[in-house]
């Protein structure tokens, strides 16, 4: 795992095999910025990463300089992993251990970006209350992305709020904007 360009382009962060994750791989994500390059200038962007796991995301964000960054996921070992990658690189992101659904229920801040990598073999209708309470609880600014990762095999492009999506192999990125909506 590289972080793609910024400050810390080429730079390598090597998680312990240990890990439940599924990185995102580099070339899924170095599609995932060319859209958001288009779309936004990160420096100063409020990034919130959902489902985090190593923090591959987070980390290409805060290169980028977008801060604060706030990373969730429940397992102990990545959210470790995440504090002690920050403080290496001097990152502006807080991990938080929590349940991702639980967090969207208490959390009244609202963000820039929000980025969601579940489990692929989450149910649908998980996928989809994950979207509904992004948007129901006010998570994110006016002119903000939700981007959620998911397989080829998860439909979602059905929601409300639906913008549009990118298919890389067997990733799907599906992007919401709050000016769109279903009528």
């Amino acid at each position: 795992m590289r972080i793609i360009s910024g400050k810390y382009k080429g730079r390598r962060i090597s998680p312990p095999r240990n890990l439940p994750v599924r990185p995102t791989t580099d070339m899924s994500k170095e599609a995932l910025f060319n859209v958001l390059n288009n779309h936004f200038n990160f420096s100063e962007l409020k990034i919130l990463d959902l489902f985090s796991g190593t923090g591959n995301i987070s980390y290409e964000f805060a290169s980028r300089g977008a801060t604060p960054i706030v990373c969730v996921d429940g397992d102990f070992g990545c959210i470790k992993f995440i504090k002690q990658t920050a403080t290496e690189f001097d990152f502006d992101i807080t991990a938080i251990r929590s349940d991702v659904f639980s967090f969207l229920e208490k959390h009244k801040a609202s963000y820039d970006i929000i980025f969601a990598d579940p489990p692929y073999g989450m149910e649908q209708k998980n996928f989809e209350k994950l979207i509904l309470k992004v948007f129901e609880n006010e998570l994110l600014d006016e002119e903000g992305m939700l981007i959620v990762e998911h397989s080829k095999h998860t439909k979602l492009n059905h929601l409300d709020h639906f913008s549009f999506d990118r298919n890389y192999g067997g990733s799907v990125f599906s992007f919401y904007e709050l000016g769109t909506e279903e009528t």
